[in-house]
């Protein structure tokens, strides 16, 4: 259950949020925190038995959890997605979406066709969910919330992923174009940018714990989902009120450090940083 010092402290309760890729890894963490605080959740996830299962917990804390099954690499399902999560859970006011993957390959390997997918899957989807919550604010009059997950890659070059790196700079740049346009609606706009996170994707293996952990992270070890889901609690919250236009760092020190991973071993060959 909800604790009414959470809900108090944050500012959450009662609010309703969506979390796009809210099934598994950061999307889940963010929907457990974000149900602790006391907001109702729209878990959107590709897979049923995700989105279902992620519901189920946020019920669990004594608020609402909706699953809503879509792709919001379709671009003709986004406008149906937002509002039914928009209608089923009586508003919007917060939107965190965590969908995102890199291909590896160097530049020279890079053809039209992955340049083009990794910014659909990185920047155009975003803009395109992003756009609609905001207009679903901004009619009924609400002010609001809205997220996005970049990465340390968008803020330094990002060797063998490339294209990657591009389209989370570009969000990192749309963020704050966003939140600019939209702060006379009382609309705020962030993103966080994760550095190594532990996630179903990039799970721990010994080559990576030596090549990252002890390599390169200044904390000395991977980040959890966790640390991601807290960060988006914070900056959704009213903890943050007056934080807008702005990427927050969750790495563990690595851009600090300034070191440049390059075909580091045990490493997958697709996945987000």
């Amino acid at each position: 259950m909800t604790s009414t010092a959470e809900a108090s402290l944050f500012g959450l309760a009662g609010k309703k949020a969506v979390v796009i890729g809210g099934g598994q890894g950061m999307g889940e963490s963010t929907s457990r925190f974000l149900a602790r605080a006391g907001c109702d959740v729209a878990v959107i996830d590709i897979e049923r038995e995700r989105a279902e299962r992620v519901a189920g917990v946020v019920t669990g804390f004594g608020t609402r959890g909706l699953p809503i099954i879509g792709d919001v690499l379709d671009d003709a399902q986004i406008p149906a997605i937002v509002a039914s999560a928009e209608h089923q859970l009586g508003g919007l006011d917060v939107m965190v979406s965590i969908v995102g993957a890199a291909v590896w390959g160097s530049l020279l390997d890079t053809t039209a066709a992955i340049w083009d997918q990794q910014l659909h899957l990185n920047l155009r989807y975003f803009f395109l969910c992003a756009k609609e919550v905001a207009a679903a604010m901004i009619k009924r009059g609400n002010p609001g919330t809205i997220l996005g997950i970049a990465s340390v890659d968008g803020q330094r070059a990002s060797p063998m992923r490339g294209a990657y790196g591009a389209a989370k700079a570009g969000l990192i740049s749309l963020v704050q174009t966003m939140a600019v346009e939209w702060a006379p609606h009382g609309i705020r706009v962030n993103a966080i940018a994760p550095g190594h996170i532990v996630t179903p994707r990039l799970y721990d293996t010994p080559q990576r714990v030596d090549a990252y952990a002890r390599s390169l992270i200044p904390l000395r070890h991977r980040g959890e989902t966790d640390d991601i889901g807290k960060a988006a609690l914070f900056l959704v919250s009213e903890l943050a009120s007056y934080i807008t236009g702005t990427t927050l760092d969750v790495d563990g020190g690595l851009l600090a450090a300034n070191l440049f991973p390059e075909g580091l071993p045990g490493h997958n060959r697709q996945g987000t940083p």
